[in-house]
């Protein structure tokens, strides 16, 4: 299929007018929907706006590529659109975007609508094809534009498929390198890493074979030759891909971004023979030791960490808002015994409270324990957290059960490895499930639980005590950390924090970590109105957005500008959190939902609504001047190239 046959006259924008990433977005998306292409407009713009949360579809170079694959796309479709003055999109080349393709393919769309969309990102990886497109005048000639990129590209698709079975074989001593790319929803990024891996290969004169994991399966599967053969594997993903067929070789694992941004440092590295080779996790030899000096003993607990956390936040963000919303009914709503009660609400707290928020421990230590283990460790961490909860341990109980599980039954698979081939079998059924829960079990009620349980209780003992200038500083603390990293392990770590306390009752450190969370994108969009000289139009043009992400708790509204100018961003933004945290602590605010911004404020403590308006404004304001006086007015260079991307 051609890619002309998705993108069409009228799904094609000549001239957008937003200057936003939200904005470009909507444009799209109702440009499809005018075209007949989708059934569900709503729906559709939810999953494009799902799928850049994960991470942005701004590849850099001009380009950005919104997608989504759901049932709310009526036909597979392309749309067009191009903005001449550029949209700050939020791109890993922190440069505003022109051109945008928004990829619309529904549910279990067909294989030949996948391979075009694939070749599209192929297509675009093309310079000439980029400075054509940004040049067109009419729809006409993009079509004519693409038809031709696309012609070009299926006869090198042709040629290669033809030297695949020999490009390998031809001299040993060639460089040989091998990659695989994959990303969440398997449409642009996983192709356009494929692309920018082999044009750079070719360029340093290294033959590399790229298999992509893709909506549409595995293509290029590589080969027991070519691993063989291959001085290492660059596997750029951000979902699982097979690994332990890698066992021995020289592997390099990144994000698919990666794969788009640094091509040519990533087959520098594959191959470097002196890098420690990989040790798949089947390998008799492969040890939790080994992975930790590969990674660093920090690095691999925090990641285990986060993986239990990550399946966590949906549960307290679920089971926070509907008790927030409990308390619009009333203070006391969900107590059948109070004058108050309503039994919607009781039913809402019954599901936010008494469920969801009583899931949260097992399913923080049930995915640590699986990060570690995979899935035999999952059984015995959801036990432990379950024991964790029931012993009063709360949160601490339960990361220690998740590494307790994980790691104990790592030593269970370990022990057992020796055992006959006949009894395999019972290995994942009996053997694993059965001694790592019942370890597990014992060692969490007689050993973990007791000090744990102690340890619980006297942090929270403490912060019910707090008070007065103790709490203000509570508060500075949990502000400034939020802003430290915007959405790294500090950040992460205030957050895991605030709302461990917040399922116990204690509303205070989620206060600081959301109103110093929402200070960054505030901050920065009231720098730019300030000190307007000192950033360009198209840094101008992302207040709006700013002011939203900020008091929608969106922190990482910020990361691009931090990015750019870490030692100027990060200091103000946490000098201003902290600030913002600490206020808003003093003046009694107690939010008492774990996300939500503005709206949450609100909804659960809408008698400091106003208290905490005035920690958020004078926090952001701080953050604000510090920022613009640190900043340096823009150089002459800047300045030109801000007025040539606008004329």
């Amino acid at each position: 299929m051609r890619i002309t046959e998705l993108l069409t006259k009228d799904t094609i924008a000549m001239d957008l007018t937003s200057n936003d990433k939200n904005g470009v977005i909507d444009e799209l998306v109702n440009q499809l929907d005018k075209a007949g292409k989708l059934n569900d407009l709503t729906s559709f713009k939810e999953a494009i706006h799902n799928r850049e949360s994960q991470s942005t579809t701004g590849i850099g170079e001009g380009i950005a590529i919104p997608h989504a694959k759901v049932a709310a796309v009526e036909t597979p479709a392309i749309a067009f659109g191009k903005s001449k003055a550029g949209v700050d999109y939020q791109s890993l080349d922190m440069q505003p975007a022109h051109l945008f393709f928004m990829i619309a393919a529904p549910e279990g769309g067909a294989q030949t609508h996948l391979d075009a969309l694939a070749k599209l990102s192929g297509v675009l990886m093309d310079e000439n094809v980029r400075k054509d497109l940004l040049n067109a005048t009419s729809p006409q000639e993009v079509l004519q534009i693409i038809d031709k990129a696309d012609d070009e590209a299926t006869e090198e698709e042709e040629a290669e498929t033809e030297a695949v079975t020999t490009s390998a074989a031809t001299d040993e001593n060639e460089p040989y390198v091998l990659a695989v790319t994959a990303c969440p929803t398997g449409i642009a990024h996983t192709y356009m890493a494929r692309d920018a891996l082999k044009k750079q290969a070719e360029k340093m004169n290294v033959k590399i074979k790229v298999e992509t994991n893709g909506s549409g399966g595995i293509k290029n599967h590589l080969t027991e030759d070519d691993i063989n053969r291959a001085s290492g594997v660059i596997v750029a993903a951000d979902v699982h891909v097979e690994t332990d067929r890698f066992d021995g070789k020289n592997v390099v694992e990144v994000p698919v971004a990666d794969g788009i941004k640094r091509p040519e440092e990533l087959i520098n590295m594959a191959q470097d023979t002196s890098r420690k080779a990989f040790v798949a996790r089947g390998n008799k030899n492969h040890s939790q030791a080994e992975s930790n000096e590969k990674q660093g003993v920090g690095k691999t607990i925090y990641k285990h960490l986060m993986n239990g956390v990550s399946n966590m936040l949906p549960l307290v963000i679920a089971g926070g808002i509907l008790m927030a919303i409990v308390f619009l009914f009333g203070a006391n709503s969900f107590d059948p015994k109070s004058s108050e009660h309503n039994a919607f609400a009781e039913q809402l707290w019954n599901i936010g409270n008494k469920s969801a928020f009583a899931l949260i421990i097992p399913i923080l230590a049930g995915y640590i324990a699986r990060s570690i283990a995979d899935k035999p460790g999952f059984a015995a961490g959801l036990v432990g957290g379950m024991l964790a909860v029931s012993g009063d341990s709360g949160f601490i109980g339960g990361i220690l059960a998740g590494f307790l599980a994980g790691y104990l039954t790592q030593g269970i698979k370990k022990a057992v490895s020796g055992l006959p081939q006949a009894l395999e079998g019972l290995k994942p059924t009996l053997i694993f499930p059965v001694f790592s829960v019942a370890i597990t079990g014992l060692l969490m009620i007689y050993v973990l639980n007791p000090p744990a349980s102690w340890l619980n209780n006297l942090l929270l003992n403490g912060l019910e005590s707090l008070s007065g200038t103790n709490i203000m500083l509570l508060g500075l603390v949990i502000g400034a950390m939020m802003a430290i990293d915007m959405g790294g392990p500090f950040n992460k770590a205030a957050y895991v924090f605030a709302t461990a306390a917040l399922t116990e009752g204690n509303a205070a450190p989620i206060t600081a970590a959301m109103i110093g969370g929402m200070v960054p994108p505030i901050a920065i969009a009231t720098a730019m109105l300030i000190f307007r000289k000192k950033f360009t139009k198209e840094q101008r043009g992302s207040v709006v957005p700013n002011y939203v992400m900020g008091l929608s708790f969106i922190t990482e509204g910020a990361i691009p500008y931090a990015a750019a100018d870490p030692l100027r961003v990060i200091p103000s933004m946490m000098v201003g959190s902290g600030i913002a945290g600490a206020i808003a602590l003093g003046l009694g605010s107690s939010i008492q939902a774990p996300h939500g911004g503005i709206f949450v404020i609100v909804g659960t403590d809408f008698s400091h609504v106003l208290q905490s308006l005035i920690a958020i404004i004078i926090g952001a304001i701080v953050s604000a001047i510090m920022y613009g006086l640190l900043k340096p007015k823009l150089s002459e260079d800047e300045i030109r190239a801000s007025q040539a991307m606008n004329e």
